[in-house]
This record gives C-alpha cells, structure tokens and sequence, in this order.
C-alpha cells in the first residue's frame, strides 16, 4: 500500500512533526486544522478552506468527506459555525462528533479534523 503525505507549509507542520494529510488505503487523513481569524466563524471557514485545499491536492473534494471530528473550547460556540459546516459539505454529509476541549492557543476557537473517501 502506498502512502502519499500532503503538506501545506504551515508553521504547527515542522514544529510539532506533522502534515496537513495523509492518503492511504483508499483515504484522505486530513490533520486537525485551525483556520486564521478573530472568531469562530472566520476561524472555521479559513479552517475548512485549508481542509478542501488538501482533499483537491489528494484527488478528493468535501463531498467525499465520511467523517468530520470538531473541537472547540467552547461549545457554544459550535452553533455559530453550522450555516458554513451545512454549506461546506452540502447534501452528502459526514458522520460527525463535537468535541468540547482544550486547543493549543487561547485564541483558537475551532479545530477541524476529516476523513475522506478517494473517489473511483
């Protein structure tokens, strides 16, 4: 089985010892990913942004996503962010778990992780 990594060039990649995804039997990995911005909602549409730049550099789009992992500090938040996660992946969603924790930085307020299905 081959393994394919697809890396982004962001900061947290050589710091921490990661890439943004990994395609592998048949799949996209993408890492947790936090998106730029002074709020939740930027937060998370820069974060799935980065997100479906990685599945089109793999061969994927959202649309292929079957699973989605959210983690926020604050899970009150997470009902801002449901107009961008409803249009993000469209009538075809994910399985999908919310998650209220700790992230890295006080600031980041949304991390998002997503499995995908290699279409073909």
């Amino acid at each position: 089985m081959s393994i394919r990594r697809i890396h982004s060039g962001g900061e947290f990649e050589k710091k921490i010892g990661y890439c943004r995804a990994v395609v592998a039997g048949g799949f996209v990995h993408v890492a947790g990913t936090v998106g730029q911005g002074d709020d939740v909602v930027a937060q998370c549409r820069s974060a799935l942004g980065i997100i479906e730049a990685a599945l089109s550099e793999a061969g994927a789009s959202m649309a292929d996503a079957v699973r989605v992992t959210y983690m926020l500090p604050d899970r009150a938040e997470f009902d801002l962010c449901a107009p961008l996660l409803v249009k993000a992946f469209g009538d075809n969603p994910p399985a999908a778990t919310m998650i209220e924790c700790g992230l890295l930085r006080p600031e980041m307020r949304i991390e998002i992780e997503v499995t995908a299905l290699l279409p073909g």
